[in-house]
């Protein structure tokens, strides 16, 4: 099924879901065995409209897009005609006259890039709007997890932290409960929501969630900018009762268990600095595989008006990596 928008993981099928994942591991063998472009969208342009600051994703989709041959043009917001009160709306009517085939946003408005896709041809890929959703972070989440475990299903995964701000935890839970794992939250009690899927279990104690024996804990970054009132006594008693400690990496350690964390990293908040070099760390590596999972995405998105791509598109097109006409 071709879609022209990625703007949530809810909307999602199992099947278009291992389709994404499966073609990102075609793109990452491709990354690491050439740093060659693929003609992939040639004559294709892709306008990046962040108006909230990012590294991780930025880059990586800029890094993405220009791997598959497109032109990339990043719009500054705080030089453009935005501060001088032109609406969103506005903005993505001057952008469209100038024949933008994908636009990638993200904003604080949850909602925002659907609004945007009701209004352009453009294909539109979330980058994270507001709590809402973050598709392509929760898609590289559970593509760096099943490099580890190729059957996923069954697995635990412990999400911890600001789960009540974080579009993170919203998007990667879908998701990986699409794909058969289980998931847990754990947080103090003001920062996880009392309502949500009752398959997800909720704890406020360390010791009781390790009990629930996870195979992976996720770290969530303590979101201080979105939060309009206290929401615990301090960031050091924040780390001291959620947080990995140097003690707790230990236990970590010895359960065999994998940590991942979506960056940027909090040190001394969610982890000590230990954590970056513990040998079960996954946070690196899921800065690795945004970049192929970016370019997946990419090639699975039809813009309106063109004729739907075959699926897969990646391997009906070009076949294996190896064989890829590179320039």
């Amino acid at each position: 099924m071709a879609r022209k928008d990625l703007l949530d993981i809810a909307s999602l099928q199992r099947e278009e879901i291992e389709l994404l994942l499966d073609q990102s591991t075609a793109f990452k063998k491709l990354l690491t065995s050439s740093g060659k472009k693929v003609p992939v969208l040639e004559g294709k342009s892709v306008l990046m409209l962040f108006y909230e600051p990012s590294t991780r994703t930025h880059s990586s989709f800029e890094v993405a897009a220009k791997r598959l041959s497109a032109e990339v043009t990043n719009f500054n917001v705080a030089h453009s005609s935005i501060t001088k009160g032109e609406s969103v709306r506005e903005t993505v009517e001057t952008l469209q006259a100038m024949r933008t085939d994908y636009l990638i946003v993200r904003h604080s408005r949850s909602g925002l890039p659907g609004l945007i896709a009701r209004q352009t041809k453009a294909a539109v890929i979330n980058a994270g709007d507001g709590a809402h959703e973050h598709p392509t972070q929760a898609l590289l989440d559970a593509f760096t997890i099943k490099e580890k475990f190729s059957d996923p299903r069954g697995k635990k995964v412990l999400i911890i932290g600001d789960v009540l701000h974080s579009r993170v935890a919203r998007s990667t839970s879908t998701l990986l409960q699409k794909l058969g794992v289980e998931v847990a939250f754990l947080g103090p009690g003001s920062l996880v929501p009392k309502y949500g899927p009752a398959t997800i279990c909720r704890f406020t104690n360390y010791q009781q969630a390790m009990a629930w024996a996870p195979d992976v804990v996720y770290l969530l970054r303590v979101q201080m900018e979105r939060q309009d009132v206290q929401f615990f006594p301090s960031l050091r008693e924040y780390h001291r009762i959620y947080g990995i400690t140097n003690t707790r990496l230990e236990e970590i350690r010895q359960r065999g268990l994998y940590i991942m964390h979506p960056g940027p990293v909090n040190r001394g908040v969610e982890l000590c600095d230990a954590v970056m070099d513990y040998e079960r760390s996954l946070i690196n590596n899921q800065a690795e595989n945004g970049i192929a999972v970016r370019m997946a995405v990419l090639d699975w998105l039809t813009p309106g008006g063109d004729l739907p791509k075959p699926e897969p598109a990646y391997a009906t097109r070009y076949g294996a990596a190896s064989t890829l006409v590179m320039t």
